[in-house]
C-alpha cells in the first residue's frame, strides 16, 4: 500500500508528540519529534554554558553536535554526541530557553534539512509547529492539534512528573511560548490552509488518535475524497 506523510502541528502541550507516536505505531510509520530536536540543541548549549541569546555560539553548537533519533518501544530516544538525553531535554531549564533557540533561522535551517531528508521516502509522522506550513508543505495529511492553555498545562504537568513544578506557572510559560511561536519572523506557528483543525480539549488520547487515523486511512484508501 502506498505510504503518505502526516504532519501534526499545534501549540506547546497540545499532545502532538503522544498522538504522533501512537499514530506512527498504528500505521507502522517512522515517528519524528521535531520539538525534541530543538530541545536537544537547547540542552547542549546550556550544558556548555552558552546563553540562548548568544546566537553565534548556539549556531556553532548546533553545527558541531551529533544529533540522533532512534525508535524504541518506549518512544523516540534522543542522543546528543552519543549520550541519551531523552529525559534531560524535558527539564524546566530547557523549557524556558527552547523558544529563543527555536527562533534562530540558521538553527531552523539545519534541522529542517534533516527533517526533509527523513521524510523523503514517505511513511513519516512528524510533529512540530511549522511542519504542514513549512517543513512538509506537500504532506498528504495535515492536522493542527490544539486545546485550551489550562488543559495543555495540565497535560504537560502530568508528562513532566517532576516535584516542585507549579501548574499556574506552567500555564503561564505555555501562553508565553504560544506568543513567541506565533510572532517569530521565521516559520511561525500557524495552521496551514489545508490542515484539519482538531481541538482536543474534551477528547481523551484514544479519541484523538482514532480521529487522526481516520483521516489518514481516508487519504490512503481514497475514500471520502
Amino acid at each position: 500500500m502506498e505510504k503518505i506523510n502526516v504532519a501534526l502541528d499545534g501549540p506547546a502541550g497540545a499532545g502532538k508528540s503522544t498522538v504522533a507516536r501512537h499514530v506512527a505505531k498504528a500505521m507502522d510509520y517512522i515517528y519524528v519529534d521535531t520539538g525534541a530536536m530543538y530541545r536537544a540543541i537547547t540542552w547542549k548549549a546550556l550544558q556548555l554554558g552558552i546563553r540562548p541569546e548568544d546566537t553565534e555560539a548556539v549556531i556553532e553548537t548546533a553545527r558541531n553536535m551529533k544529533l540522533e533519533l532512534f525508535a524504541h518501544e518506549s518512544g523516540q530516544q534522543v542522543y546528543v554526541d552519543g549520550e541519551n538525553v531523552t529525559e534531560l531535554i524535558r527539564s524546566q531549564e530547557v523549557n524556558r530557553a527552547v523558544s529563543i533557540i527555536a527562533q534562530i533561522p540558521e538553527v531552523r535551517q539545519l534541522l529542517v534539512e534533516k527533517q526533509k531528508k527523513i521524510a523523503a521516502a514517505k511513511g513519516v509522522v512528524m510533529d512540530g509547529r511549522d511542519i504542514g506550513s513549512s517543513v512538509l508543505p506537500d504532506a498528504e495529511v495535515k492536522i493542527f492539534l490544539t486545546a485550551s492553555p489550562r488543559i495543555r498545562a495540565e497535560r504537560r504537568f502530568k508528562e513532566m512528573n517532576q516535584p516542585g513544578i507549579d501548574l499556574d506557572e506552567l500555564e503561564k510559560q505555555i501562553c508565553q511560548r504560544d506568543e513567541m511561536d506565533r510572532n517569530r519572523v521565521h516559520s511561525p506557528l500557524v495552521q496551514a490552509e489545508d490542515a484539519v483543525l482538531l481541538d482536543t480539549s474534551d477528547m481523551d488520547l484514544n479519541e484523538v488518535v482514532e480521529a487522526v487515523l481516520k483521516l489518514c486511512r481516508s487519504k490512503v484508501t481514497g475514500e471520502g475524497n
